[in-house]
C-alpha cells in the first residue's frame, strides 16, 4: 500500500464547485490524457494506467452520471489537488455523499491518479447499480 498516495488523499484538493469548473478540470485531463490510473474505493485497483481511450470514455460516462443524478445547479462532489494540472481527483458518488453534518467522511466513489493507487477501503456496501456500472466500463 503507497504510504505516498494516502498521504495526497489527505493533501488540499479544490472543488468543482460550478459544472464549468468541472468542463475545465476534464479538459485538462484530456489533454494530457496518458499516464492516468483510476479506481473505485473498496475495490482492488488496477496497477497499470488507462489506454487513453478508456480514459475519455470513464470521462464521458462518469460525467454524465454526475450530471444526471447530483440534480443542482453546481458541481461540488469533485475535487482535484491543481484544477489546471491535476494529478489526483477524487469523485463522490451522487448516491451516497453523506451529510456536511457527519463527523464519518465519506470517502470518494472514483478516484483519478498519477501515481498507482493504494486500495481504500469503504465499509459501507456498493450498490448493485454502482457495480454494474464499473463492470461495464472496466469489467
Amino acid at each position: 500500500m503507497s504510504q505516498e498516495f494516502l498521504n495526497r488523499m489527505k493533501g488540499p484538493f479544490r472543488g468543482m464547485l460550478h459544472w464549468t469548473d468541472l468542463d475545465i478540470l476534464w479538459a485538462a485531463v484530456r489533454a494530457k490524457p496518458e499516464g492516468w490510473y483510476i479506481s473505485m474505493v473498496g475495490e482492488e485497483p488496477v496497477p497499470q494506467t488507462m489506454t487513453v481511450e478508456a480514459l475519455n470514455e470513464f470521462i464521458t460516462e462518469v460525467d454524465a452520471l454526475l450530471r444526471r443524478e447530483h440534480d443542482c445547479t453546481h458541481c461540488g462532489i469533485v475535487y482535484a489537488d491543481d484544477m489546471e494540472h491535476p494529478t489526483l481527483i477524487k469523485i463522490h458518488d451522487p448516491a451516497s455523499v453523506g451529510s456536511s453534518c457527519s463527523s464519518t467522511p465519506v470517502p470518494p466513489r472514483w478516484m483519478l491518479s498519477r501515481m498507482p493507487p493504494s486500495l481504500i477501503a469503504d465499509e459501507a456496501p456498493l450498490p448493485g447499480n454502482r457495480r454494474r456500472w464499473w463492470q461495464k466500463l472496466f469489467g
